[in-house]
């Protein structure tokens, strides 16, 4: 099999031949042959965004192409035109490497400050909407609509957060699975899992929408929106909206600013949401449309990206320099566990949709540096310094494991510790999944001064102590959520002295088995608390 140079080398040679015996053919050919490529490129030109706006969003890479032509040009007479032309793209390579770093340090330094510039900062944070809990996690949430999927043909795709009639879902596509139908199929539909319920709340929405998440290009919403909407945007993940029966995709975007001194460089921004119907209709809204636009009520509307992009940047507060040496007031985002799902987190408030960051502050320490809160539909920031010593959401969850002694940590992980705020404090609420996230054990809330951890284990109980309702559970600290245990198994030693309890609530069994069993005197009793 020929090589590559080899190939080249016959095509030029070819080239020449045709140059030499008919120019006015080869001069046809090669403008037909540009005309197709045009036409086809644009007609393809979604497959080339990647390519196009990373260039369009590199302002350096051209300075840097110009000095490597000058360079050419000056060293061409000494060196000869291929000795010019490793030294130029050598040199070349070299600047662009180091201006490109320049640049994205001098772009996190500009974001970062203009971030803290523009927003504003609260005295204290919103309380929790106790009518719109966010109840169960995202990997708990795709399990619910995986398990209840009853379409062969299909599989769910995407996981996001859509609000329908008031109520906030976790909404997936309802995708063409395999290839054959990937290629033959469009977008079935919508899955909606309600995240205010703890148990499988599923809704299936059915109809196809003509320009869908997941079938091939042609019937594809990204192939779409990139022909009809702007191009030289940074589209963020799509969401399904369903409002009034009809079927929605929802996908905000960023654009970029120019910078151009002392390095060119971008920064981004919020640009707006384009909205894909049914039939495939594309309008592209800027926020301002977005907001008044009825289908997207009560929506988020602002990009997640952005919003953990610019509040990461607020490390530059100080300086490029201060991230290297002193890390002065420096922050980050703190990183908290389950599976699928990172800040910030949309929360619904009293005062509406919001993402919520919690900031920690630059190394080991686990502390409550700053709370970040942005209006999920305008885009405005507020930055909370909390006034006392409060701890994070890292910290929170070693609390929740320190609390739950009885709780097989092999077995089950904390996820998605949110910060909520009720009766003015400010709590971590933390949901205890199994492993494999097939439902909810319990959800504990722990005070982030104080350290108090309290246990519920019903949506019901969620939402009562959100709304600060206070349920007896003879324990003497008055707090909302806590529950009373309908059996306390005692250990008892040999001397009578009572060495450990615990406590069995009315949806749990107690297992006796005897430690040296042998087959024919092994105990294995299983006991219901309401019979105890």
């Amino acid at each position: 099999m020929p090589s590559q140079d080899a190939l080249l080398l016959a095509v030029w040679n070819w080239l020449n031949r045709m140059r030499d015996r008919n120019p006015r053919r080869l001069a046809v050919l090669l403008v037909v042959t540009g005309v197709v490529l045009a036409v086809l490129g644009w007609y393809f030109r979604p497959w080339l965004h990647a390519v196009v706006y990373g260039l369009y969003t590199t302002p350096i890479v051209l300075p840097v192409v110009v000095l490597g032509l000058v360079v050419l040009a000056l060293l061409r007479p000494r060196l000869g035109t291929p000795g010019a032309a490793q030294v130029a793209l050598v040199l070349a390579g070299f600047m662009l490497f180091v201006g490109i770093g320049g640049a994205g340090l001098l772009a996190g330094e500009e974001l970062g400050k203009t971030t803290m510039t523009r927003s504003d900062t609260a005295g204290n944070l919103s309380e929790t909407d106790p009518a719109k809990p966010r109840v169960v996690p995202q990997s708990v949430a795709t399990r619910y609509a995986s398990n209840t999927l009853n379409f062969p043909q299909y599989r769910i795709a995407g996981g996001d957060i859509t609000v329908r009639n008031g109520t906030p879902y976790w909404s997936y596509a309802l995708a063409p699975d395999g290839t054959f139908n990937h290629l033959t199929k469009r977008q079935h539909g919508t899955v909606l899992v309600d995240m205010t319920e703890q148990n499988a709340e599923v809704d299936t929405v059915v109809g196809d929408l003509q320009k869908g998440i997941g079938p091939a290009f042609y019937n594809n919403y990204r192939f779409e929106t990139l022909k009809r909407a702007d191009y030289l945007v940074q589209y963020q993940d799509p969401y399904m909206v369903v409002h009034e029966g009809e079927q929605y995709i929802a996908v905000p975007y960023t654009k970029p600013e120019f910078h151009w001194l002392p390095l060119p460089y971008t920064t981004p921004e919020w640009g707006g949401v384009v909205l894909l119907d049914r039939d495939g209709t594309v309008e592209d809204l800027s926020p301002a449309e977005a907001r008044d636009h009825p289908a997207l009520s009560g929506q988020k509307l602002y990009p997640f990206d952005l919003t953990r992009r610019k509040v990461a940047a607020t490390k530059y507060r100080n300086g490029i320099v201060n991230t290297f040496t002193s890390h002065e007031d420096e922050i980050e985002v703190a990183p908290v566990p389950g599976e699928g799902n990172s800040q910030p987190f949309l929360v619904f408030t009293e005062a509406g949709p919001e993402y919520v960051v919690a900031v920690e502050p630059y190394g080991q320490a686990q502390g409550l540096k700053e709370v970040w809160t942005i209006d999920a539909r305008t885009g405005e920031y507020e930055r909370y310094s909390p006034t006392a010593s409060l701890f994070g959401a890292r910290k929170a969850t070693d609390y929740v494991r320190q609390a739950a002694r009885t709780t097989d940590w092999n077995r089950f992980t904390p996820s998605e510790p949110i910060p909520v705020v009720v009766d003015s404090q400010l709590y971590w609420q933390v949901r205890i999944v199994p492993e494999d996230s097939s439902g909810i054990a319990y959800t504990a809330f722990v005070n982030a001064r104080s350290s108090d951890v309290h246990e519920v284990t019903t949506t019901a109980e969620v939402t009562a102590f959100l709304r600060g309702e206070q349920v007896d559970d003879g324990g003497g600290d008055g707090q909302p959520g806590d529950r009373t245990p309908t059996l306390v198994v005692e250990r008892v030693a040999p001397n009578g002295t009572v060495v450990g309890t615990l406590e069995i609530y009315d949806d749990e069994t107690v297992r006796v088995r005897q430690g040296n069993a042998t087959a024919t005197n092994a105990t294995n009793a299983t006991t219901s608390p309401s019979s105890g």
